[in-house]
């Protein structure tokens, strides 16, 4: 089994795209392979692979039959993107400037691993995000 690609299944598609595409140009210089507004897909080729794509929530919970259901509570968080970056700080920078929320500073994490230094953000959908480097 391969574990293909992390899928962000977001509620303003728009306002998504904007943000990981500024941030992915100018973290590692990729732009978008596809955009597709009326299918509310979007996906990003990093090194040649997939690294991240962009559904909507709305398009999603049609397939899925869950259209009908509401949005569930804010509650704790079940998943994380985590982004392995060669600066932490460098990085913070990058996505603040396109309005993600810093919500823990970098720091050194030798508790986790050896030369570990994160940092967690939320994305304008308010997913979090951890950025690494090791």
């Amino acid at each position: 089994m391969d574990a293909l690609y992390p899928r962000l299944l977001v509620r303003d598609f728009d306002t998504a795209v904007a943000f990981y595409t500024g941030v992915l140009r100018d973290l590692v210089g990729v732009e978008p392979v596809k955009v597709v507004p009326q299918a509310s897909y979007a996906n990003w080729d990093i090194n040649g692979e997939a690294g991240l794509v962009l559904f909507s929530r709305k398009a999603i919970a049609a397939v899925v039959g869950t259209a009908d259901l509401p949005d569930g509570p804010v509650t704790r968080d079940t998943a994380m993107l985590v982004l392995r970056v060669d600066d932490v700080d460098r990085a913070v920078e990058c996505f603040t400037r396109h309005g993600a929320v810093l919500v823990a500073k970098p720091q050194d994490r030798p508790e986790w691993g050896p030369g570990l230094r994160t940092a967690h953000l939320r994305d304008p959908e308010d997913n979090l995000v951890e950025l690494q480097s090791y």
